[in-house]
């Protein structure tokens, strides 16, 4: 009870801190804001973000210039906004070809394209191991890119960049395996 009591006074005391902070220095803040960002709904949303960074992660006390200090949030904050703004685009960019390939190949190649993944698929669960398999699921199929990988399996992103390459190292050599027996049998 106690603990639940300090840890309440503890957050408002930081609501309050990012209060007066907003007092004292948000004509300032609105300024930067205004610099780095033009529409207007983006900057509302940056101000409250930054309200809300505020009042969980306080200023720190050792800070001697605090607009030099606020600059370098705002900015950092606008980056990351912009960053990502553009991977959002990216994927929606990627969702909108695939969705436009579908279309200009018709309903029955796409299913055929469906069914040749899932031939795939299950060939390589068959033919590597399960992570390898999974790493190369997740980066192809659910298109996740090598950080959102690890992060999915709980592994280090080199881990799962490594299951990755080696298992596509393994699938090249079944493959070239199967080709040639199939060659050989082409032959006979």
């Amino acid at each position: 009870m106690i603990m639940a009591m300090s840890s309440k006074n503890c957050i408002e005391d930081n609501v309050d801190a990012a209060a007066r902070l907003f007092v004292e220095h948000g004509d300032f803040i609105r300024k930067i804001i205004s610099y780095k960002i033009v529409n207007d709904n983006q900057k509302e949303d940056l101000f409250q973000d930054l309200f809300l960074f505020f009042a969980c992660k306080p200023l720190p006390a050792n800070i001697q210039n605090i607009r030099s200090y606020l600059y370098k949030v705002i900015a950092n904050k606008v980056f990351d906004a912009a960053r990502q703004t553009e991977r959002h685009r990216i994927r929606v960019n990627k969702y909108a070809e695939r969705v436009e390939r579908a279309a200009e190949n018709g309903p029955e190649d796409a299913l055929i394209q469906s069914e040749e993944m899932n031939k795939m698929l299950e060939f390589m669960k068959e033919n590597l191991p399960r992570r390898q398999a999974q790493a190369i699921t997740l980066r192809y199929e659910s298109n996740y890119n090598f950080q959102e990988m690890a992060n999915e399996m709980n592994v280090n992103k080199k881990s799962a960049i490594r299951y990755v390459c080696v298992g596509l190292k393994k699938l090249r050599q079944v493959l070239i395996t199967e080709q040639d027996n199939l060659n050989d049998y082409k032959q006979r």
